[in-house]
């Protein structure tokens, strides 16, 4: 049932500045609206898989990780729970459309067996609702997006001009007059090479750093033209930068394997997991733990919080690289040390962020 409403349900709903000034607070929101991959799933295809994919256990109740995502702890800070998708009750908090596996364009990377949409499509998806009802997007709600992963990892994509195209074309959407989004956070990719994925099934880890690189640039050059538009707030999030910078500095973060997965499969259905996950930056081949989720969420929520850039301003454009360990913002996170995290931004100077746990 889940899944015929997935397959029909779409097509009836037929770090860390902003990039430019005039960024919204987090008591300004009203919804969140969820666009992207597994990332960003918190159960959406489990539903549609009939609850059996990801298996749970040893994933964390249909979560692609072994707990809460970066999308659950930041909602929790802006006391928004949005609806999932497949979760068909009143969306009053917004809406988390995001599917695992989801392709930057129309279709899944990971399971094409399953009706679930790619990146572009819940765009779309959500564009010709807002159509069908003589709406646009609640100026007050914010709208993220992160996406563009699996294509490189499971279409074998090496030229990035396809998936730049579909993430342009689903950005251009969001921000365009006809839906009306005002406050767009988006994420760019980390260091696809340094997955423990990079290093199976033949993938090549060069080509996956390069082809991040690749990506990230011409998601910036994007986001660089939209950010000419004068009533949209674009925040942005280097997650390429935050993960570089946490390599670098794992032990003083607390972090003390960075290239291994906690969670190994031995066959289909047999699995080993780690006995200190929190120690893990990743919990399985491709994703992060709940621990590193909280990092994100962190990373998220200093981006919205931080004070625009008055234009005309030298940095505006720029962001800042907000370090894992910034003070308590979310609750639940463990205790992290003192430490100054430095990080280019695109266009922009080098930036120290001064973090004390």
């Amino acid at each position: 049932m889940k899944k015929q409403f997935v397959q029909a349900g779409f097509f009836l709903l037929p770090l860390m500045l902003p990039i430019k000034a005039n960024a919204a607070s987090l008591t300004t929101f009203d919804q969140l609206y969820v666009f992207g991959d597994s990332l960003s799933d918190r159960r959406n295809t489990y539903n549609a898989s009939g609850q059996t994919y990801p298996p749970s256990p040893p994933y964390a109740d249909g979560r692609f990780s072994n707990g809460p995502l970066w999308v659950e702890d930041f909602g929790d800070e802006l006391n928004l729970h949005p609806t999932l998708f497949t979760n068909p009750i009143n969306p009053t908090e917004g809406i988390n459309f995001a599917f695992g596996g989801a392709s930057t364009g129309l279709g899944n990377a990971v399971r094409p067996d399953l009706p679930l949409p790619g990146v572009l499509a819940q765009v779309l998806g959500y564009a010709d609702s807002l159509k069908n009802s003589n709406q646009k997007a609640n100026p007050d709600a914010l709208y993220t997006f992160w996406a563009g992963a699996n294509d490189f990892l499971f279409l074998d994509e090496t030229d990035v001009t396809t998936p730049a195209q579909y993430v342009s074309q689903a950005l251009n959407t969001l921000a365009s007059d006809a839906v009306g989004v005002k406050n767009l956070m988006v994420f760019n990719l980390p260091d696809l090479g340094k997955l423990p994925a990079a290093k199976i099934g033949g993938r090549d880890a060069e080509e996956l750093t390069k082809s991040t690189k690749s990506f990230n640039l011409a998601l910036e050059q994007t986001l660089s033209i939209l950010s000419q538009k004068p009533d949209l707030n674009i925040i942005y999030v280097d997650t390429y930068s935050l993960f570089e910078q946490t390599i670098a500095n794992k032990d003083k973060l607390g972090i003390k394997n960075i290239s291994d997965a906690c969670l190994t499969f031995t066959s289909p259905t047999t699995s080993i997991t780690c006995s200190n996950p929190d120690e893990y930056l990743f919990w399985d081949e491709f994703h992060p733990t709940a621990a590193t989720h909280k990092l994100i969420a962190s990373s998220a929520l200093n981006a919205v919080e931080a004070k625009s850039v008055p234009e005309p301003s030298p940095a505006l454009g720029t962001l800042a690289i907000a370090a894992w360990g910034t003070a308590a913002t979310i609750r639940r996170r463990r205790k992290q040390p003192q430490l100054t995290i430095v990080g280019r931004v695109p266009g922009g100077q080098p930036t120290h962020i001064r973090v004390e746990s």
